[in-house]
């Protein structure tokens, strides 16, 4: 069976729209991976971690799926990883990729006039 999904993933990702579809997604994913993990160290399903929030246990489901487009707040992810015994620390990330600014163009076009 395993070796089926790997073939149907390969196959997928072959495709240059199912490619680039799965790679957006790669954060959410890894972030997602990183809640499971926690809440299973934490040995606690998701009705006890609901009561620990204070909320339902389909919320704490809605929180850990990757199909819903519902982003939670801040503080509903601090109080998630209060009730696991973890912190939530958020932090933003220089990508390795230059982007182009506006800035960026206008040092562009004043150096190519001194050029000149």
């Amino acid at each position: 069976m395993a070796s089926n999904l790997k073939r149907f993933k390969a196959r997928a990702l072959a495709r240059p729209g199912v490619k680039k579809a799965y790679d957006d997604l790669a954060e959410e994913f890894s972030f997602l991976d990183e809640v499971l993990k926690a809440r299973a160290q934490s040995g606690l399903s998701q009705a006890e971690v609901a009561d620990r929030v204070g909320t339902t246990q389909s919320a704490i489901a809605r929180l850990e799926s990757a199909a819903t487009k519902h982003s939670p707040s801040i503080a509903t992810l601090r109080r998630y990883a209060n009730a696991l015994g973890y912190k939530l620390e958020i932090r933003l990330v220089k990508k390795n990729r230059r982007s182009t600014t506006r800035s960026t163009k206008r040092a562009t076009k004043t150096s190519a006039r001194r050029s000149v």
